[in-house]
């Protein structure tokens, strides 16, 4: 297991280049179930997250090969059940069902794990593929779904009570490609990923409109075909490199970035008192951290609204922000398990039901802390880069589920950061 060690009190500045996202590459990945043909996806980040999928994959019989960022799928002959062992280590392995009920007429998952930042049920994924015409089942820990006459096109609304689910939208969506007829989804998830993943698909042959908006029509096709495919740039990582410049940095760029994809991000950036600026073509952009920051007050909400996973970060960066700053979590209210450990590095944050309220304070302190999830481990690291003193977090394989070797990236921008085994 290894532990970053942080040594607080470097000046980020430089240059890095944003890599593939996380939550478009995992259920691009698993629609390659959808087509016998070969798929080829560019851009994938060599995540815990996508190598837990390519496992996925394989145990399936898949054939699949990974070059650097290249990955290679061929499902010509798989089958129906996905392994437990691998499933429980990865929520997000419960979008390989859409496909796989699409393509074989049954799948049999193992119920994910509990998650340590709240309650992610998957009702609303059931309930997409029981409007479809499947059967749901459960026993001994696994969902068994079948529709051996095929699936039939329906409508339906898959709004939960924190929003619209993008796992959900997703799976849906996937499995309404290879049905009868036409879906349409009320209140989808209007993520960039789950544009990136229509898009996919619809190279792939399939007949989707509507997506990156609240509604999605999807006329089902009788088989799709292989594609060569690039993944949109990852949001929050791109976000979170915004927040340790705005908090440590003195002039830091950003290559392969989607500026359409961060206005929500930007805009808290800007709002906290930090320069931002795009080049012409939006892939690009230059962070300045600002003279006289300020402490701002934030709400997250489905996108295009302010990111949950960027919640964190932000509140890093604002723990040593002059002044209060309030931050609401509406997706995910228990999602502040961070600001303990920020806490005993001192800084000043009060949580009341689902809201942080962060009073900025000079300095951090270096003290061990420990990550309790993936974007949690991502706010212990901006804190330690401007704390006094080393600080060691524990449990970084958290971090490596979902950003591609932050340790280097923060090497190249002057940081003093290592990796130690224990």
């Amino acid at each position: 297991m290894d532990k970053l060690v942080v040594h607080g009190g470097s000046v980020l500045k430089g240059a890095i280049n944003i890599s593939g996202s996380k939550n478009a590459s995992l259920p691009i990945l698993a629609a390659a179930i959808l087509t016998g043909e070969d798929c080829i996806i560019r851009r994938v980040p060599d995540v815990s997250d996508t190598n837990y999928m390519i496992q996925i994959l394989s145990a399936l019989g898949a054939d699949v090969e990974r070059s650097s960022g290249t990955v290679r799928i061929t499902c010509a002959d798989i089958t129906d059940e996905a392994p437990y062992e691998l499933v429980r280590r990865m929520r997000a392995s419960i979008c390989v069902m859409g496909p796989l009920l699409a393509r074989k007429g049954r799948a049999v998952i193992s119920l994910p794990g509990g998650c340590v930042i709240g309650d992610r049920p998957v009702d609303l994924h059931l309930k997409g593929m029981e409007a479809l015409g499947a059967k749901v089942e459960f026993e001994g820990g696994n969902i068994t779904l079948t529709a051996p006459n095929g699936l039939v096109g329906a409508e339906m609304d898959l709004r939960g009570d924190s929003g619209p689910t993008v796992l959900g939208t997703d799976n849906v969506m996937m499995a309404a490609t290879l049905a009868e007829g036409i879906t349409v989804i009320e209140s989808a998830a209007a993520e960039p990923e789950v544009l990136d993943l229509a898009n996919f698909l619809n190279s792939l042959g399939a007949k989707i409109t509507g997506a990156g908006t609240r509604r999605i029509v999807i006329e089902g096709v009788k088989e799709l075909k292989g594609v060569e495919h690039t993944v949109i740039p990852d949001r929050i990582e791109a976000g979170t490199f915004m927040a340790a410049a705005a908090l440590a940095g003195e002039g830091v760029t950003l290559n392969r970035v989607n500026r359409e994809h961060l206005k929500a991000i930007t805009a808290a950036i800007i709002k906290s008192g930090h320069s931002v600026e795009f080049n012409e073509a939006g892939d690009s952009c230059f962070i300045q951290r600002g003279e006289n920051p300020q402490g701002v007050d934030l709400t997250t909400s489905p996108y295009p609204g302010y990111p949950t996973d960027m919640q964190a970060q932000m509140t890093a960066l604002l723990a040593t922000t002059p002044g209060t700053s309030v931050i609401k979590d509406t997706i995910f209210p228990q999602r502040f398990m961070h600001c303990a450990e920020l806490k005993r590095m001192g800084a000043d944050i009060k949580i009341d039901h689902g809201t942080a309220i962060v009073r900025g304070v000079e300095q951090l302190s270096a003290a061990p802390v420990m990550a309790s999830d993936l974007r949690a481990s991502a706010a212990l690291v901006l804190a330690a880069l401007r704390a006094k003193g080393t600080t060691e977090i524990s449990r970084v394989y958290h971090i490596d589920r979902g950003y591609e070797h932050i340790d280097e990236k923060l090497l190249m921008l002057g940081a003093k950061v290592e990796r130690v085994r224990v």
